[in-house]
């Protein structure tokens, strides 16, 4: 039988599953280029570190906007925010699709890259608003949409790519528009409530020192994560657009279970510190491999797969460690650590890319398990920082718990 727990995260009201499944479609964004971004520098005669652009303008627009994500909302209700978010995707993905060059291609995933932040940070706050049960579960929830749109991105990616690059631009368009109607018809109307956020609120925010030291992890653990997701297909030459699709299938797919279950579970039993600084970690040696490899595809495939596990995990507990460590409003503490976050994988990939240019094929991986693992330093010196703020788990404890997992992980 299913615990109480259990039944308040599966029962949510029909508003938080028709954000969800917009959260999934949203997210699909994040890999869909991955199976065509060769077939993309092909046809449009771009480079490698060209093309990468098309993740950084993304994410570099998704960063700063996340910004006004609070004032807007504050302002107009979580619900028209969300609408407006959605509108600007359908709009810029078919755009994109329609674009005949790569210069064309990258504006318009920055204008994408907007609609994704009013969106994106709007909906973490509303399903742990909305929904019921405990923060965490609300998190978990978000996480696992976050997962599977990150999953079934390079799939569609691949799917539509081997037709034509344009098709997954104009598919994410189509499915987002059903997100819109579902978004609009099942979630109820949500004036703006409480006090006027302003821009500054996010940098006030990034005072409290747990929330900065956070912010500081995201920004170099995303430098290794969108490091392997640019790179990861130019250093699969042999793999055509379905194989990489279902390579990044296979990643995602595993991001969203150990979202879901495997973040729980290892928090459970080992705790919030030592699980982050261990699970970083594993991600940080999982690109040294990759990077020592980088010529055996079979190795970089698996390694591309295998980082789904960390990522998924590192993902529900850094976001859950964020909205519980940060003495501020949930939509403030959001923007500013995504701010930090996005900011982050808005670099990694072009200097990833440039690297494998200039340099070789390892280059970029290298690059990558070096972000992560100055990650893996931060966090260690920060977790009594971040320990006290979430009023969690004594030093003592944190240090053998952290031994234990390493020694059971590896």
């Amino acid at each position: 039988m299913n615990s109480p727990s259990q039944q308040s995260f599966l029962k949510q009201p029909r508003a938080v599953w028709a954000v969800a499944f917009a959260c999934v479609i949203a997210f699909m964004g994040i890999g869909l280029v991955d199976p065509i971004l060769k077939e993309i520098a092909a046809k449009l005669d771009a480079t490698p570190s060209q093309v990468s652009l098309l993740f950084t303008s993304y994410m570099a627009i998704m960063g700063i906007s996340m910004l006004v994500t609070g004032v807007v909302s504050s302002r107009i209700g979580p619900k028209r925010t969300l609408l407006a978010g959605l509108v600007l995707i359908i709009v810029f993905a078919g755009l994109a699709g329609g674009s005949g060059s790569v210069g064309a291609v990258i504006g318009f995933r920055a204008g994408w890259g907007l609609g994704n932040a009013l969106f994106v940070a709007t909906a973490l706050s509303t399903i742990v608003s909305a929904s019921k049960g405990s923060v965490a579960q609300a998190i978990i929830l978000f996480e696992a949409a976050l997962g599977l749109g990150i999953a079934s991105g390079p799939l569609l990616g691949g799917l539509l790519g081997e037709r034509s690059w344009r098709g997954p631009f104009f598919g994410v368009s189509a499915l987002m528009t059903i997100a819109l109607v579902a978004t609009a018809l099942f979630l109820p109307a949500t004036p703006p409530a409480g006090r006027r956020t302003s821009l500054a609120d996010p940098f006030r925010a990034l005072r409290h020192p747990a929330l900065l030291l956070l912010g500081i992890v995201a920004i170099f653990y995303n430098l290794g994560f969108f490091t392997l997701l640019a790179a990861g297909p130019f250093a699969l030459p042999g793999f055509d657009i379905m194989e990489i699709g279902w390579t990044f299938f296979g990643w995602g797919l595993l991001l969203a279970l150990t979202s879901v279950w495997g973040a729980p579970v290892l928090q459970r039993r080992f705790g919030t510190m030592p699980t982050l600084t261990s699970v970083l970690a594993l991600f940080a040696a999982d690109l040294a491999v990759m990077a020592v490899l980088a010529e055996h595809q079979a190795v970089v495939a698996t390694g591309i797969v295998l980082a789904g596990a960390f990522i998924g995990v590192n993902n529900t507990l850094v976001t859950e460690a964020v909205m519980g460590a940060a003495p501020v409003e949930r939509p403030v503490a959001s923007a500013a650590y995504s701010f930090l976050r996005f900011t982050g994988g808005a670099v990694g990939p072009y200097v990833a890319l440039k690297l494998a240019e200039h340099v070789d094929v390892h280059a970029p991986f290298w690059f990558g398990a070096a972000a992560v693992t100055i990650g893996v330093v931060v966090v260690t010196l920060g977790t009594p920082t971040i320990r006290r703020a979430l009023g969690t788990e004594a030093p003592a404890a944190e240090a053998e718990a952290q031994a234990e997992l390493l020694g059971d992980l590896t």
